[in-house]
């Protein structure tokens, strides 16, 4: 059998694309790649990161009235790689520089992580392999 495949995109349904996508802007510091209407009842703005494409979709039925929960059944978070803890830190910093609530940098065994969520409350991580 040949080796799985490798991971080509997320897709995050957002609230209200007006305030994620400025949000993502500043996050990643770039314009989508694509921001369509694909049919009449949804709509996604994409970012190419790499190989990997980062969706942000808003479909015409509202979403309901709740914030995101990692304890729900489905996505816990999704997570950003750095190449080692300096980077890491320098995204921490960044996050300050944008005004983003995250948590202080948490080194383990496997790696060193800080976390952080986006208008939706959807989990953010950037992570760094150990060093």
């Amino acid at each position: 059998m040949a080796d799985f495949p490798p991971l080509t995109h997320v897709a995050l349904t957002v609230r209200d694309l007006s305030v994620s996508v400025p949000w993502y802007e500043a996050l990643l510091g770039g314009e989508p790649a694509l921001d369509e209407d694909t049919d009449p009842d949804f709509h996604h703005t994409v970012y190419l990161l790499g190989n990997t494409l980062l969706g942000l979709h808003q479909h015409a039925k509202p979403a309901p009235d709740e914030r995101f929960s990692e304890f729900r059944v489905g996505l816990d978070h999704v997570a950003f790689g750095c190449a080692d803890r300096a980077e890491l830190e320098r995204w921490a910093q960044r996050l300050d520089e944008l005004g983003v609530e995250h948590s202080e940098i948490k080194d383990r065994a496997y790696g060193s992580g800080v976390s952080f969520r986006d208008p939706d409350g959807i989990a953010l991580e950037f992570f760094a392999p150990p060093s």
